[in-house]
């Protein structure tokens, strides 16, 4: 049994640090931001407790040095750690410092981590796996023998995380050698980890995963969500449950994730990802992010499950209080991403400063950000700037919904994907769910967007109270 704790350290910045922040202190518990120098007026310094500086702009000297984190742990006499999503948060090494310097990693075990990232564990457990390395890959050398059992196109994909970063596709040899250098070279720029397997590319599927609860002893899961609407692999649109699958396919997809993970006895929140076929209703288990996901929130308003305060809970030492059976779809929930790029410029990236923000509201709509009018978005990190979620009781109703709380969300001074995600809500094949993992790339060079007006400019910001 985990020891309890009063005081957390979120080991994150932007939308996700602000997610844990509030569940933690509607918990009871202490918290404590980190930042850099470039996140210093950032909204979770301004909710946290306390906040301690970790380093220069950089990630590599700041979000991804495990000794600023662990030493801003020690400074604040934080009990815990919850590394939120990317950076070190499945970093098994840096789990094991935390548990070392005697503190609770909000999160699986370093074995845990270690196991889930390897598929022998899914092929062990008789989970379905797609065709590929039986472990990390060395050299584009080694890579290019396996792949001549594999067979192509093929996965580069970096061990150490998700979001798409550190993935490559290779159609050939002399493409294999190429990327492979460049997808390890993006693995250890955004994980500090360059490690990278290899797995054979299916042209038309669907992504679909699972999110699982566990706490050692035993694991429920929450249902699926979809995420086929991507761009360069990255997930750009989410939904729950997924409109592709029946009840049977279902029940098969979520006892096969729940039986990988009672096999390693997982702790925590955690999401089992597939690639779905919709001519053979087949799956194939692609990996494991065990940790909390971007999308989480969608699973969250279609069961009435707070995800973030069970991995709390489970951290502090409390048995899993939800058992399978009490656990129900109600509805429809579709979640986008709006980033701070400009998608009518092959989505240029647009840090800086926002000047204005009209939050949409209503029934079953929620806005997780780090945005307020004032806020200055840096250029160092991911564009996400937050996302917009709605529920209803079926899909072409929360479509209905996300299509009119677009209409009210407003973010000015820089350029943001909301342009994107509106056209996509008036889209037919979106409208019937008739999408797979390739789809978004083809409609964007079918539907060039038109360029967005101007920012305007930072002399007309307001800003907001600390």
């Amino acid at each position: 049994m985990t020891a309890a704790f009063d005081k957390l350290l979120i080991a994150n910045r932007g939308e996700i640090a602000v997610r844990v922040i509030r569940a933690a202190q509607e918990l009871g518990l202490k918290t404590v931001a980190v930042y850099s120098d470039a996140d210093a007026q950032s909204l979770a310094v301004q909710m946290a407790d306390e906040a301690v500086r970790i380093g220069p702009a950089h990630a590599s000297k700041s979000y991804l040095s495990a000794d600023a984190i662990l030493q801003a742990a020690a400074h604040s006499g934080a009990g815990a750690v919850h590394p939120g999503y990317g950076f070190l948060s499945e970093n098994a090494d840096f789990a094991a410092r935390v548990e070392a310097a005697g503190l609770v990693f909000v999160g699986p075990t370093p074995h845990a981590i270690r196991t889930m990232g390897d598929k022998a564990a899914a092929m062990k457990a008789g989970v379905p796996t797609v065709p590929g390395s039986a472990g990390v890959v060395s050299d584009a050398g080694v890579a290019v023998e396996l792949a001549r059992d594999i067979g192509y196109p093929i996965m580069i994909k970096a061990s150490a995380g998700g979001g798409g970063r550190g993935i490559r596709v290779a159609h050939d040899e002399a493409e294999l050698r190429q990327q492979f250098a460049t997808a390890t070279a993006e693995a250890q720029a955004a994980f500090g980890n360059g490690e990278v397997y290899l797995e054979r590319f299916i042209r038309k599927a669907r992504h679909i995963e699972v999110q699982i609860l566990g706490d050692g002893q035993r694991v429920v899961h929450c249902f699926e969500r979809e995420c086929s609407l991507q761009r360069r692999r990255q997930k750009v649109w989410e939904e729950a449950p997924s409109a592709a699958i029946d009840a049977a396919t279902r029940a098969a997809l979520c006892e096969s994730a729940l039986r990988l993970a009672s096999a390693v006895a997982y702790c925590g929140a955690g999401t089992l990802e597939y690639l779905y076929d919709d001519d053979t209703r087949e799956f194939f288990f692609i990996e494991m992010n065990t940790r909390i996901q971007v999308e989480h929130p969608i699973t969250e308003m279609v069961t009435g499950i707070d995800l973030v305060k069970e991995m709390l809970r489970i951290a502090l030492g409390q048995p899993l209080r939800l058992k399978q059976e009490d656990i129900r779809l109600a509805g429809a929930a579709i979640e986008v991403r709006i980033n701070a790029e400009n998608a009518a410029k092959n989505f240029m990236p647009s840090p800086g400063l926002v000047t204005r923000l009209a939050v949409p509201g209503g029934p079953g709509v929620r806005f997780d950000t780090l945005m307020f009018a004032g806020c200055n978005v840096p250029a160092y990190y991911d564009s996400l700037l937050g996302k917009l979620i709605v529920h209803d009781s079926d899909r072409a109703a929360a479509l209905a919904r996300m299509r009119r709380a677009l209409g009210e969300l407003r973010v000015e001074g820089i350029h943001t994907t909301i342009p994107l995600h509106r056209a996509l809500c008036d889209d037919a094949e979106v409208a019937a769910a008739a999408f797979h993992t390739g789809f978004l790339e083809q409609w964007l060079a079918a539907h060039p967007l038109a360029e967005p007006a101007a920012p305007v400019p930072a002399s007309t910001a307001e800003k907001v109270p600390a």
